[in-house]
């Protein structure tokens, strides 16, 4: 008698698994066909839904680490890289001062890059290589381009080397450009020539 009822204890516990296996996807799936699924700029965001997205990227970038180009930081390669954000990123991560009307209303919302929050400036804390993957490779979902083939590596280092220093003091020039100074910004790139030995 207590092996029958055992079976059916067991039977009933198989059920239910099977039950919830079976129906666990099709009320998802429901849910996403008729439900109320925040898909809206507006709409809140969906429990966890911050960790189920940042895991995944944090993963992928710490996977595919970008390796350091051989760019010095320096005045040269700062200016460069604030005209690179000045044509490519301010539109939606703004100006130094100025915060991007644009970015504001993404979602997720782009970061404004030249204001502090936390212990950072921008993504200063994050390292180069990180903010090089994401400008090389772009953000599903959020907005954020792959400037892959719009840019050259240096221009994506320059970019990123600035960024990573947004909470030091950087040259004037640069600051210029950053501040959306259109004179300062359209003037042409001066390359500067190796002494030959």
């Amino acid at each position: 008698m207590k092996a029958t009822e055992g079976r059916i204890e067991m039977g009933r516990v198989l059920l239910g698994v099977l039950l919830v296996l079976v129906l666990a996807p099709v009320l998802v799936l429901g849910w996403l066909k008729w439900g109320n699924v925040p898909v809206a700029v507006a709409d809140a965001p969906f429990p966890y839904e911050r960790q189920l997205v940042g895991m995944p990227l944090h993963a992928r970038i710490a996977r595919e680490p970008v390796k350091n180009l051989p760019i010095q930081t320096d005045e040269d390669s700062l200016v460069a890289g604030a005209r690179v954000y000045n044509e490519k990123c301010a539109v939606c991560h703004g100006l130094h001062g100025k915060p991007s009307e644009l970015g504001a209303h993404l979602y997720p919302f782009a970061p404004a890059l030249w204001e502090k929050h936390g212990n950072a400036v921008g993504v200063s804390n994050d390292p180069p290589s990180e903010t090089m993957w994401k400008v090389t490779n772009g953000i599903r979902l959020t907005g954020m381009p792959s400037y892959k083939g719009i840019l050259t590596d240096n221009e994506i280092w320059e970019v990123s080397m600035l960024l990573s220093n947004a909470d030091k003091d950087l040259p004037p020039v640069a600051v210029d450009i950053l501040r959306g100074n259109p004179a300062v910004a359209a003037e042409p790139v001066v390359v500067k020539e190796e002494k030959k030995k």
